[in-house]
């Protein structure tokens, strides 16, 4: 993948039966982005991180709970999972995301 050409995120990453696949773009100290490919059905439970981080949908459509709130976040649409707050993602149908997480 050459990222300093244009790139269409949603051929960036293909879905897997049955899996979660994530395929790292962006790596440095200061923070990640993250491609997300979640088959219909397929999660990630609840969990904290010490960064705030940026989820944008990119096909598809997400259940995001933070704090106990569900969140349906739909293609075309973002949400923000507050750094140290309780989190979970779900694939009621297939959906592909892009995760940004700044660390400083």
């Amino acid at each position: 993948m050459n990222i300093y050409h244009p790139q269409k995120l949603q051929t960036l990453i293909d879905y897997q039966h049955g899996s979660v696949v994530s395929k790292t773009i962006i790596k440095q100290s200061t923070g990640n982005v993250t491609l997300f490919a979640f088959d219909k059905g397929e999660g990630l439970s609840e969990h904290t991180a010490p960064f705030d981080a940026l989820a944008y949908i990119i096909d598809g459509e997400a259940e995001i709970t933070i704090a106990g709130k569900l969140n349906t976040v739909k293609q075309g649409e973002m949400i923000l999972m507050p750094a140290n707050q309780p989190h979970a993602l779900k694939a009621k149908e297939r959906f592909k995301m892009m995760l940004v997480m700044i660390k400083s």
